[in-house]
């Protein structure tokens, strides 16, 4: 196998989430300290105090900061950059962002300031939205209550509407073709939520029955309007559409929302679970569901029809008199540890035996199109799946957003699906949400219908050793110093011996690229008998050597072979050769869960009395 093909199979195996600093290298982890302190007195030489970065994305770094003049006024401003990496046509979005942006005047849009430059630099700014965005909210609370959502989807459809109708001086109808969980900011105590993040807003080409916004006959037979000037949103959250390169339409930001509240109220990061876990089991009055699953569709027509009823109805629908009914906590179909830790967690999923996943033959028919979304997600994630497969994948993706360390085990066979599960959550006050994101998996591997397994590691980023080298040809050296960190059980756990799940009993992963040298695998499979769990992985890039751990001991008596053996494998370091991927897994114990194939869950609708016990 060729290297020059090894960075995209490096790609296959790692769902590239939010890279964690701790695990760039040292020389990278610098840069963007640097970056982000230059970001920071730029903003400070510009009057602003109490500045603090927010979030980032695949196209640019947020801030927040207070004017100096209002400090004491509860006044504060976010400040977007983009990445100074990124190509000059994507640096000049944010002058595009900012004049969209400027003429959008809607309460629920937080209000454009201004856009300025300090040296090369743009720097758009706008007025901050009180609260945290969805994401934030669902992954602390799981699923979100029946009337939350109610809430929420009629707030939505008010902004759309206005969007329809074109505001400001442009008077066109605008399309935001960003909406998502992480893009909506909720204020806990209005509850009001508010549209952020307009960096793939447009013009719309077409309205909502598809005609052409404009009447200019030189404009329609202008090239501009047989080519989609529609900017790729977030894969998990925008619809076909525009995923495939259709004119931008208001259609776009229906479709969303449509995600967009489907992923709220089921506890999912996406939109894609729908023919599994469908709005109609999730507790939705009756109504609301069956829209919002028609909204989902894959018929455009039943998809349209949708979107004007939810626009049409969403009032009415939201004086529905709605009360939060007591929820029992969701009962985890694995077994799910918690474990308060005093330690940092920053999680990071690495996966891997995830081609059996793809349909055979699979056209890929997004090859060619050149986006950071895009490189970031689909290409190297999801290209070639179904929907089902990519919600699982998308599931295990979201628990890599909780502090939770540990692995699993899924295999699919004719009669089934088998699940190995070591999970230590290390926060209890977000367990029931972490459960329902548990409990989607596994209900989205029941509906995938194939024979193959899956693989999941889940570990500290900052536990993550680094060692660099000059040049591809040299060994990787390890310093004196250097361990492999490991935790100790005080106490022997019971358990029986017969069923330890071993690091090598379904034999070399075929998505595993990095051939281990022989005596790291002698002193593996000698940690084999040692009564423990955890896993290694290795990653070997050109100049840099990264290796994830996670293990714990669980006979404390034999504590010194057992560190002896971890020493060993970092002292055979420097006969690594190759680059690539290569990883071992070790589960406490084999207690696997058998669960029954399922085509969709059953429905569960709310009360039409929520005030009768049992009503309705």
């Amino acid at each position: 196998m060729s290297r020059q093909t090894q960075p995209a199979q490096l790609q296959q195996f790692y769902i590239p989430e939010e890279q964690s600093i701790y695990l760039l290298s040292q020389d990278d982890a610098k840069k963007l300290k640097d970056w982000v302190a230059l970001c920071t007195d730029q903003l400070r030489q510009m009057g602003y105090l109490d500045i603090e970065m927010i979030g980032k994305g695949a196209y640019g770094f947020v801030f927040a900061g207070r004017p100096a003049m209002q400090a004491a006024a509860d006044v504060e401003h976010v400040f977007k950059f983009t990445r100074v990496t990124l190509a000059q046509h994507l640096q000049d979005r944010l002058e595009d962002e900012a004049y969209i942006l400027e003429q959008v005047e809607h309460p629920r849009v937080p209000r454009f300031i201004a856009f300025q430059r300090a040296g090369n630099q743009p720097i758009l700014v706008m007025e901050r939205a009180p609260g945290f965005n969805l994401e934030q909210v669902s992954l602390r609370s799981g699923r979100l209550s029946p009337r939350l959502i109610i809430r929420i989807a009629a707030q939505l459809a008010d902004i759309i509407r206005q969007l329809r109708v074109g505001s400001g001086r442009a008077g066109k109808p605008i399309v935001h073709g960003d909406i998502k969980p992480s893009n909506l900011v909720f204020d806990g105590e209005s509850e009001n939520i508010a549209l952020i993040d307009w960096g793939s807003a447009v013009f719309a080409q077409l309205d909502a029955n598809q005609q052409f916004v404009t009447a200019n006959v030189m404009e329609l037979m202008s090239d501009n309007l047989q080519q989609t000037n529609a900017r790729l949103g977030d894969v998990y959250f925008i619809g076909d559409d525009q995923l495939n390169g259709g004119l931008s339409s208001p259609r776009f930001d229906e479709q969303g929302a449509a995600g967009t509240l489907y992923a709220l109220a089921s506890g999912q990061s996406c939109r894609f679970g729908h023919r599994v876990i469908p709005a109609t089991a999730l507790g939705l009055p009756m109504e609301f569901a069956r829209m919002l699953d028609a909204m989902l569709d894959p018929d455009q027509q039943i998809r349209s029809r949708a979107g004007d009823y939810f626009l049409r109805e969403m009032p009415r629908m939201a004086r529905m008199v709605m009360i939060d009914l007591p929820e029992p906590p969701p009962t985890p179909l694995v077994p799910v540890w918690t474990r308060k830790s005093k330690r940092d967690i920053d999680t990071v999923v690495y996966s891997s035996r995830k081609s059996f996943l793809r349909e055979a033959g699979a056209a890929e028919v997004l090859r060619d199109v050149n986006d950071v979304q895009l490189d970031r997600y689909y290409k190297n994630f999801m290209q070639g799946m179904g929907d089902t497969e990519k919600a699982f994948l998308a599931a295990v993706s979201r628990l890599g957003q909780y502090p939770v360390e540990g692995g699993l085990a899924v295999r699919w066979e004719a009669e089934g699906v088998y699940v190995d599960t070591s999970l230590n959550l290390h926060d209890p006050a977000l367990k029931d949400s972490f459960v329902t994101t548990v409990n989607n998996m596994v209900n989205l591997a029941q509906a995938i219908y194939r024979q193959g397994i899956f693989k999941g590691c889940l570990f500290n980023a900052r536990d993550t050793l680094h060692i660099d080298r000059d040049e591809p040809d040299q060994p990787f050296f390890v310093s004196k110093d250097m361990r492999l960190p490991y935790q100790v059980s005080t106490a022997p756990e019971i358990e029986d011996r017969s069923r330890v799940h071993s690091y090598f009993e379904d034999g070399p992963d075929p998505e595993e690229f990095l051939t281990l040298p022989q005596p790291i695998i002698q002193a593996l499979e000698a940690l084999n008998s040692i009564h423990h769990t955890g896993m290694i992985i290795f990653e070997a890039l050109p100049r840099h050597l990264k290796i994830h751990s996670h293990y714990r001991l669980l006979a404390p008596d034999r504590e010194n072979e057992f560190r002896q053996r971890l020493d060993e494998i970092l002292a055979a370091v420097d006969q690594i050769s190759g680059l690539g991927v290569s990883g071992f897994m070790k589960m406490p114990y084999k207690d696997t869960r058998f669960f029954p194939h399922i085509e969709r869950m059953p429905d569960r609708f709310y009360p039409r009395n929520p005030r009768v016990k049992d009503g309705g």
